[in-house]
């Protein structure tokens, strides 16, 4: 026999005490999943030999390659949002790794595009190649119903976090 708290919850939905409890669930499921892929990219990165401004620098480059787009060290500066300097460096590492090289801009011989090889298009395919697979088994059968909720969560969450304020104002609090 059920108690009145659970017959109630029967007619009126869950209780408040419930909401949160899924809620945290499914934060915590969040959690680890994004632990589990931070440690998928820190051992991409150590079978590539690429620290995680190079990886960011060679992914943003195949998919720009992707889309027929060029891509300038000025534009890798604002992605990564580090100084020219920094940017220089990152580029001078992938090059000498073979990873990347610069070519000519054609109209305007002032300027470089920076290019990933088609060496370093490989690589990639062949380290995340079956981890995507892989994801994309996870999901690919999810009913539109069930998309739609996880993309409108994670657009949620993602409004959530980039709310944070990297510079909190200071409140001084009198004695």
């Amino acid at each position: 026999m059920e108690n009145g708290s659970e017959a109630s919850r029967y007619w009126y939905g869950a209780s408040e005490e419930d909401r949160r409890r899924r809620a945290v669930d499914v934060l915590q499921a969040f959690r680890v999943y994004r632990a589990a892929e931070v440690a998928m990219r820190r051992r991409t990165r150590e079978s590539m030999s690429m620290g995680e401004n190079e990886l960011l620098v060679l992914r943003y480059l195949l998919r720009a390659a992707g889309q027929n787009r060029q891509v300038s060290p000025s534009e890798l500066t604002r992605y990564l949002g580090v100084s020219t300097a920094s940017t220089t460096a990152i580029v001078d590492r992938l090059e000498k790794t073979g990873h990347v090289t610069r070519v000519p801009h054609p109209t305007d011989r002032r300027s470089i595009f920076i290019v990933a090889t088609a060496e370093s298009d490989d690589e990639v395919r062949a380290t995340l190649g079956d981890m995507h697979a892989r994801m994309m088994s996870a999901v690919v059968d999810m009913s539109p119903e069930d998309s739609a909720a996880v993309i409108a969560c994670l657009g949620r969450l993602q409004d959530a976090v980039d709310q944070v304020d990297p510079h909190p104002v200071e409140v001084d609090v009198a004695p």
